[in-house]
């Protein structure tokens, strides 16, 4: 099967609800207890948008939304404006068969055309999930680890710290 990763639309965020949904219900990889709605999704989709923060989805080649990516701002102070945290899910479906590389190459290919000099990853360390592995593979690198930082489903979970460096200059940002 192929994959296309673009923009996603505004109808793109039911799928992405969807998938969100199951992490949230079954997993402890997100610390949300509540599944944000379609409608949540949309909002911030576009708030995104207006802030030139990519939000990408892959999708199979019948349209059908397989995972999305996004970055957001890391922190809301005004020194951090260069850095970003990235979220990266996938339909429980459709992993371990390459369409994360695809997703995260994709969303990275869209963070290189902005002012973004730094992505930080923040990774629940949950076995047999590949989310580390992936952002490895991408060339994110290992810069810390918050211990017991969220509880969940009855267990207190670690979170490993990753960052990318996509613009490594020391000049002062434009």
């Amino acid at each position: 099967m192929s994959v296309v990763i673009r923009p996603a639309t505004a109808p793109d965020c039911v799928a992405v609800a969807d998938i969100y949904r199951h992490y949230v219900e079954n997993t402890v990889i997100t610390f949300d207890y509540d599944s944000p709605s379609a409608a949540d999704w949309k909002a911030k989709r576009a708030d995104l948008n207006a802030q030139r923060m990519p939000f990408v989805v892959a999708s199979d080649e019948t349209g059908a939304v397989l995972g999305f990516a996004y970055v957001a701002q890391y922190r809301v102070k005004q020194a951090y404006a260069w850095t970003v945290e990235n979220t990266i899910y996938l339909s429980p479906d459709h992993t371990g068969k390459g369409y994360g590389t695809a997703l995260m190459n994709g969303l990275l290919d869209a963070v290189r055309s902005t002012s973004i000099r730094r992505i930080v990853a923040v990774i629940a360390d949950v076995p047999g999930t590949g989310s580390i592995a992936l952002h490895t593979k991408a060339g994110f690198y290992d810069v810390g680890r918050l211990r017991r930082i969220g509880y969940k489903h009855g267990a207190w979970v670690d979170c490993v710290q990753m960052q990318l460096d996509v613009n490594e200059s020391d000049d002062p940002p434009a």
